[in-house]
């Protein structure tokens, strides 16, 4: 029905028809309250209509809003109208216009001073009002007026906040990473920001485009008028404005970048196969342990101490040999927080002396502790302490990521830049849009997602999601698709919707193995028994969609699935890279080359995982010879580079910056 738009291209599609949604919808609004409270005429109903962007619809609607006790406002009430009106016309010398003045002296306008006064608030709010003043003005400031950034009395000596004192950043061309920086600064009172702006070009443009041909004596008060209207209400007004505009760029491209980052680890191959041991890294308080089977279902826990205090090598290793044994454990997840190192030390150690050979990789830990804390997590782990929560939501996202990382909140993923700064309703949107799509390229796999992954499928809510973990936990995992219709509260319908969303890889049909929809089955069916797929032409794609009454398109997506069942794209794209070694901060130098996992990708660099406590920096300045706009046109997460080189080694701070250049 869509022609075989892309997923990208309907997300662009849903988001501009939201807006015109919203534009006529408020189109609606505001000629109902003009009616309402003035003349509707030909001419503003002509704007309104016209109007393309809710920006100006607002521009267009301003002096009809309702003001309460505004300056200009209790000037009308006092009669200043026509005064104001007189000094408008800019016809009156200066003593023509103070007797003028003094004729509206009276009641609550004690002296002539008043009567003026009254007569430029007037003129000053008409002009702060007036649309396309605000337009010209608001992209002015936009094109040429910079950001300046100030100190606080608070402000920390170091740290981000105090690099970027001082700073004058073009506002139509400040970085998103480096806008959301400076207004959190804001937020946290170490930095104030104000919009700087050429005052003399201001009154030079008033005066040429808005005094009066031939204006008289009184035009020097006139020009006081508006320049006040611009200073007083035009540009604080705007100024909220374009602080507004920013953010909502800026929070775009932050919110696109993490999308990006999303896709990208979302797509990261699962481990098939495999038991997994997670392993969440502590001193203290020990290593909590937690195994998953190839399902990633939870069987087993406990805790061991191989890190300080303890330091108790024997009895740790005892504890995962015996684990080993017993449920015949292929890798191990280690949470990349507090003591990982030391726990990579220990399996490091363990692999040597016990000749186990066990391969071990770090994964991140990022809302580990949120997830095991949540309610979703007590949902599925009522028994469990929230220690043990975290080792397997860390063994869980080795085995399918997407189905782990989905259940948590998405500013606690830590990717992308500045996810706590930017609107988190767009955040969760984005991770919604980002894991539904990949839904419906990849598929889900009916026996092993979890209750938040199954909520993404259409036509699947978390009831009916709760009923199918149910199902695979009393009667074993499913066969068939057509047993889904056993599912309390999964009709008939709703398994229409659904059913090409899921995957059984053992399935007794293969089409439970591909992304067909039942409506197609018996094409799908005829297909299979009569013809040979894989060499099927266009000609003849086309002849038989139309003696079948199939689309074109749609025929062409059953033939695919047919061709390529159960095929997971991301199963082409480079395994989960483990390791045995570990790097020392102290032997690394300035040209040392090493190899790491692109663990985060932000709009000035990518962060890798090189073996150290702290992840070290490729600044997009060092990823290519060739100018990046976005580091995300050459790296993803998780990407293996095999050859890096350090360029610089700060071993006091844990810092490492890395080039991929030469």
């Amino acid at each position: 029905m869509t022609g075989g738009a892309t997923d990208e291209q309907l997300r662009e599609f849903e988001i501009l028809y939201g807006y015109v949604q919203k534009l006529s919808q408020r189109k609606g609004e505001i000629l109902r309250l003009i009616q309402e409270r003035s003349t509707l005429t030909a001419e503003l109903q002509k704007s309104i209509d016209n109007a393309q962007t809710l920006q100006v619809l607002e521009d267009i609607y301003r002096p009809f809003k309702e003001k309460k006790n505004t300056r200009a406002s209790v000037a009308i009430t006092h009669g200043l109208q026509p005064l104001a009106d007189a000094l408008r016309s800019g016809q009156w010398e200066m003593d023509a216009f103070h007797a003028r003045a003094k004729t509206f002296v009276n009641g609550s306008i004690q002296t002539v001073e008043d009567a003026l006064q009254g007569a430029k608030d007037i003129l000053a709010e008409a002009y702060s009002d007036d649309p396309k003043e605000r337009e010209y003005w608001r992209k002015q400031l936009f094109d040429y007026a910079s950001f300046e950034i100030k100190g606080t009395k608070t402000l920390q000596a170091q740290g981000l906040f105090a690099k970027l004192v001082g700073k004058s950043e073009r506002i139509s061309t400040i970085p998103s990473h480096r806008y959301l920086a400076m207004m959190r600064g804001v937020a946290e009172k170490e930095l104030s920001v104000k919009i700087a702006y050429d005052n003399e070009r201001i009154e030079t443009t008033i005066a040429s485009y808005h005094l009066p041909k031939n204006a008289k004596g009184s035009k020097a008060f006139l020009l006081m008028a508006y320049v006040d209207g611009f200073k007083r209400l035009l540009f604080p007004s705007l100024e909220r404005e374009i602080h507004a505009m920013t953010k909502e760029r800026c929070d775009g491209q932050a919110i696109a970048t993490f999308g990006k980052n999303l896709t990208q680890l979302l797509h990261t191959p699962p481990v098939m196969g495999w038991v997994i041991l997670g392993v969440d890294p502590a001193y203290r308080s020990g290593c909590k342990l937690a195994v998953v089977d190839e399902q990633g279902k939870y069987v087993a826990h406990s805790v061991i101490y191989p890190t300080q205090p303890v330091n108790d090598y024997a009895t740790s290793a005892k504890v995962v040999k015996g684990l080993i044994d017993n449920y015949g454990i292929g890798g191990i997840a280690i949470g990349n927080g507090t003591a990982s190192r030391e726990t990579q030390e220990f399996f490091a150690r363990f692999n040597r002396e016990e000749g186990m050979n066990l391969p071990y990789t770090v994964v991140s830990e990022a809302g580990a502790s949120v997830y095991s804390a949540s309610k979703i997590a007590q949902e599925e782990y009522p028994n469990l302490d929230v220690t043990i929560r975290g080792a397997i939501s860390i063994a869980q996202r080795l085995r399918d990521p997407m189905a782990a990382l989905v259940k948590i909140d998405p500013k606690s993923l830590g990717i992308g830049q500045y996810q706590h700064d930017v609107d988190q309703k767009r955040l969760e949107k984005q991770l919604h849009a980002v894991t539904e799509d990949l839904v419906n390229r990849i598929g889900v796999d009916l026996n092993s997602a979890s209750v938040s992954l199954l909520c993404y499928v259409a036509g699947i809510g978390t009831k009916v999601a709760q009923s199918i973990i149910a199902h695979r936990e009393t009667k074993g995992i499913f066969t068939r698709k057509d047993e889904l219709l056993s599912i309390k509260g999964l009709g008939a319908k709703a398994y229409e919707q659904c059913a090409g969303f899921f995957r059984i890889r053992e399935g007794k049909s293969i089409l439970d193995n591909t992304g067909v929809h039942p409506e197609s089955y018996p094409i799908a069916q005829k297909l299979l028994d009569s013809y040979p797929i894989k060499t099927m032409g266009s000609e003849e794609i086309r002849t038989l969609a139309q003696a079948w009454g199939v689309g074109e398109i749609t025929l062409r997506d059953i033939l695919t699935e047919l061709q390529k069942p159960g095929f997971d794209p991301r199963e082409t794209l480079p395994p989960i890279v483990f390791r045995s070694d570990l790097t020392d901060i102290n032997e690394l130098h300035v040209g040392t080359i090493v190899s790491g996992v692109v663990r985060n990708i932000a709009d000035f660099g990518a962060f890798v995982d090189i073996g150290l406590k702290n992840d070290g920096l490729i600044h997009i300045s060092e990823i290519s010879q060739k100018r990046l706009s976005h580091p995300l046109e050459v790296l993803s997460v998780n990407q293996h580079l095999p050859s890096i080189r350090v360029i610089e080694v700060d071993v006091a701070k844990g810092k490492v910056s890395l080039s991929l250049k030469e």
